[in-house]
C-alpha cells in the first residue's frame, strides 16, 4: 500500500555541516554505532551540538524483528570487547554532558549483553565522574539477573519502552506477553531506586482510551519520565501509519500524562527517547 504523505509538521531539514560528517567518520573509524543513525532520528543534529549522544552497543543486528523498527535483524555478532574504550574515546571527542547507552536486542546471548552494558557503564563512571548515564535497554526476556547486571554500573536513569498499547503489541513487538515482561522490567528498577523512564510511539491506530490506560499501567509500575512521538514508517515492510497526529494532540497527552502523574513528559511529532534527555533527568533529579 502506497504510504501516505506527511503533512507539514513533520517536515524537517536534513542536519549536514563538516563537523557532523566528522563525527560519523570518527564513529565509522572505530566501528561504533549510534541510534541517531541506524535508527534515522530526526533530532540528530540538535542533540550533537548539545553534547548528547546515544550509542548503539553490541552490534547494529537485533535478534528480534520488531514491526516498527528500522534496524537490522538476522544473525548477531559477537560483542566488541574493545567497545567500552571506543565508547570512551568518542565521548571525549564530542565532549558529551549526556550519554545514553542503548542496544539491539541480544536473545542469543546467556545474559542479553548485561555484562557488556556493566562494562561499558563502568568504564565512563571511572574516566568522567560528572557524565550522566542512561541506559536504554531491552526487556531481557523478564530476567531481573540480567536486569540487576546493568543496574549495578549505576546509570543516572534506567529507560525502557513499552513502544505501544496493549491492543497493538503483537502487531508491533510480535509477542504480546512483552507487554507484561517490560511492565515487569519497569517496576523492577524502579523498586532499587532508580529513576525510570519509557517511551511510546502514536499512530499506529491506539485510542485516547488505550492510551490512558497505558499511562496508568506505567504509573504502576514506577515510571517517572515518559517521551511520547509519531511513529513513522521507516521502510514499506514496516507496520503502517494509520495517522499522522497533530502538534496540538500531542500537547494534550503531554498534560493527561502530567495531569495523571507523570514527573516529566516529553511530546511532540520529532520526540524520541533521548530526546531532551538531559532536561528531563534534571525535571525528576530537582525533585528528589
Amino acid at each position: 500500500m502506497k504510504r501516505s504523505p506527511k503533512p507539514d509538521w513533520l517536515r524537517i531539514k536534513i542536519p549536514s555541516g563538516d563537523d557532523l560528517f566528522k563525527l560519523k567518520r570518527d564513529l565509522n573509524s572505530r566501528n561504533l554505532h549510534t541510534i541517531c543513525q541506524d535508527a534515522r532520528c530526526p533530532n540528530q543534529g540538535e542533540c550533537w551540538n548539545k553534547n548528547h549522544a546515544t550509542f548503539l552497543i553490541l552490534g547494529n543486528v537485533c535478534s528480534r524483528n520488531c514491526g516498527f523498527c528500522s534496524v537490522n535483524s538476522g544473525v548477531c555478532e559477537e560483542p566488541d570487547i574493545n567497545e567500552p574504550e571506543k565508547i570512551v574515546e568518542m565521548a571525549k571527542i564530542m565532549k558529551l554532558k549526556y550519554v545514553v547507552i542503548t542496544s539491539v536486542t541480544r536473545d542469543d546471548l546467556p545474559d542479553g549483553g548485561s555484562l557488556h552494558y556493566k562494562n561499558i557503564l563502568v568504564k565512563l563512571r571511572k574516566e568522567f565522574p560528572e557524565l550522566r548515564i542512561e541506559v536504554l535497554i531491552p526487556d531481557f526476556k523478564g530476567v531481573f539477573s540480567d536486569v540487576e547486571t546493568v543496574l549495578s554500573g549505576k546509570p543516572d536513569v534506567l529507560n525502557h519502552n513499552i513502544e505501544t498499547v496493549r491492543k497493538l503489541y503483537k502487531n508491533v513487538n510480535r509477542r504480546e506477553e512483552n507487554y507484561d515482561i517490560s511492565l515487569s522490567v519497569l517496576k523492577y528498577s524502579r523498586s532499587k531506586g532508580f529513576i525510570t523512564k519509557s517511551g511510546i510511539m502514536v499512530g499506529m491506530g491506539e485510542t485516547r482510551e488505550q492510551l490512558k490506560e497505558l499511562f496508568s499501567d506505567l504509573l504502576e509500575n514506577g515510571v517517572e519520565i515518559l517521551t511520547i512521538g509519531q511513529y513513522l514508517q521507516p521502510t514499506p515492510d514496516n507496520v503502517e501509519v494509520i495517522e499522522y497526529i497533530h502538534p496540538d494532540t500531542f500537547k494534550k497527552l503531554k498534560d493527561m500524562g502530567e495531569s495523571m502523574g507523570f514527573k516529566a513528559v516529553e511530546s511532540g511529532p520529532f520526540v524520541r527517547s533521548s530526546y531532551n534527555a538531559s532536561s528531563l533527568f534534571e525535571k525528576v533529579s530537582s525533585r528528589l
